[in-house]
């Protein structure tokens, strides 16, 4: 069946593992304190602390919830409001030119290509749509926003969950076997694939595996539609 649409993974996938293990999340970590005190009377900022403590499960104050924020952030939690709090901390850092959002420059030329072609681009990844906006619309090839028809997060549910790509085909209004997925992980895969979807497994820098559950390959230039 023709691809009418692609959904993409970020982290290792269209951009470097390390820019968000060592870029991205230290910085978080060292403003977040800062970030929560200077901004948590704003109303997303007081939204996201409210769910924080639903999260929780319990009565924390400011301080307590800075402690309990950093202990998730530093378990590597896939929590939606400590992805929506990252989110805003590098938002700060892309306006005050910290850094660049960081995709790979064969990413970005086929995706680009792609999109030329009239296939509707997504982006799926753990990290919160506002984060996602935030690194592509701050990269070294200009504002990459414009090519995506849309953005989803853990609110459409777990990446390794097959119902979250069941929705998704669902909200996109595409048969799955319609959709591309791109992931750096073979459970993502795994669930997308149960789920109708095609797929490529990207392994950069790695040695292509012809026998792997899902059509391995080292760039976006091999993907062959």
């Amino acid at each position: 069946m023709t691809i009418k649409a692609i959904v993409t993974d970020i982290e290792g996938t269209t951009s470097s593992i390390s820019f968000v293990k060592d870029v991205l999340f230290p910085y978080a970590r060292e403003h977040l304190p800062e970030f929560i005190r200077n901004h948590q009377a704003e109303t997303e900022v007081a939204e996201l602390l409210v769910a924080a403590r639903s999260e929780a499960g319990k009565v924390l104050n400011i301080e307590q919830l800075i402690a309990q924020f950093i202990e998730w952030l530093d378990a590597d939690l896939k929590i939606t409001p400590l992805k929506a709090l990252q989110g805003l901390i590098w938002e700060a850092g892309y306006q005050q030119g910290a850094f660049d959002g960081h995709v790979y420059e064969d990413a970005a030329r086929q995706l680009q290509a792609f999109k030329d072609k009239g296939l509707a681009l997504y982006i799926y990844s753990s990290g919160s749509v506002y984060a996602q906006k935030m690194l592509f619309g701050h990269t070294k090839y200009g504002d990459l926003c414009p090519l995506f028809s849309g953005y989803f997060d853990t609110n459409i549910g777990g990446k390794k969950e097959v119902l979250s790509y069941q929705r998704i085909a669902e909200q996109i209004n595409l048969q799955p076997m319609e959709i591309l997925f791109l992931s750096d992980i073979k459970e993502e895969l795994d669930a997308a694939l149960q789920a109708g979807f095609q797929t490529y497994w990207l392994v950069r820098e790695q040695c292509v595996d012809s026998q792997a559950d899902h059509r391995q390959i080292t760039d976006f230039d091999a993907i062959q539609l």
